[in-house]
């Protein structure tokens, strides 16, 4: 049997997803994006990998979020983006805001990862060819190096947007010091940051605690929070142990020695939050990271199209009482304690 060509729901921007204005910019972002950490290797069935994406292009999910090592394999998570973007978007690049990144372990030797120029510039001129595109939408130096001079890493970002192989450039995983020189720096050569993408979640509030989400509204720049389900964690799926085909039990990048008895209490207690607002605990703390207007959107993974249905709720009611959030915020600081 012959797939049909794929044509995008009609009605995908009256699907219910709103966009945000990405700091002092024209671009406007949806407030969920469609991470491509797990589950979009060559590790996985392509079919399924396709399903997801034109489920969330279908709901006006136009933002895709990718870098150079995701997969796994490395690169692979690219590739797959690729076949879907020669198979399925191309007739649709223009409504589509694509970001990659290069900064963590790509390839042997000193200059597979990190940020100098050399790296930056190889790495994405690579992810160009397996994505099957001209250009990105946003590239990220997705971590601080703190041994390049931040200079180069800088100057490489300014010089990718320039040549028009990223549209816009971004950070991820700053310190404050090194965002607020990379912002004057940036700013100062007409290529000002776009984005600042950081992990923020119910349980990791560390944006909000050093200060990254204050400085980055008063540069003008927008924040994306990647994680805000904890890896996992607040999915909900935890609720009752680990089940077998979940990511904890895999042992990969969530351990189950973070399932503590505190920290089972701890989803419990907020799941119950959830249930009172008529959501998932996953729907809940989606909405929590939204409720903030300084958060432009949030970065979720999936694995199954079931997934994004469920994130997609949390659209429906992003809005908080202050007896809720006080709630939410004695059960994670008493669980810290």
């Amino acid at each position: 049997m012959i797939n049909p060509v794929y044509s995008p729901a009609p009605g995908r921007y009256e699907s219910g997803i709103r966009f945000r204005r990405s700091g002092h910019s024209g671009i406007l972002l949806p407030e969920i994006a469609l991470g491509l950490w797990h589950n979009f290797g060559d590790v996985n069935p392509l079919a399924n990998s396709m399903e997801m994406a034109h489920y969330a292009f279908d709901h006006g999910i136009v933002h895709f979020d990718l870098a150079n090592n995701y997969g796994p394999s490395y690169g692979s998570a690219e590739e797959t983006f690729g076949v879907i973007m020669k198979k399925s978007f191309a007739p649709f690049r223009d409504e589509l805001f694509i970001s990659t990144k290069a900064g963590h372990d790509m390839w042997p030797g000193p200059y597979g990862e990190w940020g100098s120029r050399k790296y930056l510039m190889a790495s994405l001129d690579q992810s160009l060819k397996r994505m099957n595109l001209d250009y990105v939408d946003l590239f990220y130096s997705h971590r601080y190096d703190p041994n390049t001079p931040l200079e180069e890493t800088l100057q490489a970002l300014v010089d990718i947007v320039r040549a028009g192989k990223a549209l816009y450039a971004g950070i991820s995983k700053y310190p404050p010091e090194a965002a607020e020189f990379a912002y004057n720096y940036l700013k100062d050569r007409d290529v000002p940051c776009l984005i600042y993408q950081g992990r923020y979640n119910i349980l990791n509030r560390e944006p909000e605690t050093d200060g990254i989400l204050d400085q980055a509204r008063e540069k003008g720049v927008g924040f994306i929070a990647f994680s805000p389900l904890a890896q996992g964690l607040l999915s909900g799926r935890y609720l009752d142990g680990v089940p077998a085909d979940s990511r904890m039990a895999k042992e990969h990048f969530l351990k189950s020695s973070v399932l503590t008895p505190k920290m089972h209490s701890t989803l419990v207690r907020l799941n119950g939050i959830a249930a009172r607002r008529g959501q998932t605990l996953a729907e809940m703390a989606l909405a929590w990271c939204l409720r903030d207007d300084r958060v432009t959107s949030v970065i979720v993974g999936a694995s199954r199209v079931s997934q994004l249905e469920d994130d997609f709720k949390a659209l429906e009611n992003t809005s908080f009482s202050a007896e809720e959030l006080a709630e939410i915020d004695e059960i994670v600081w008493s669980a810290k304690a």
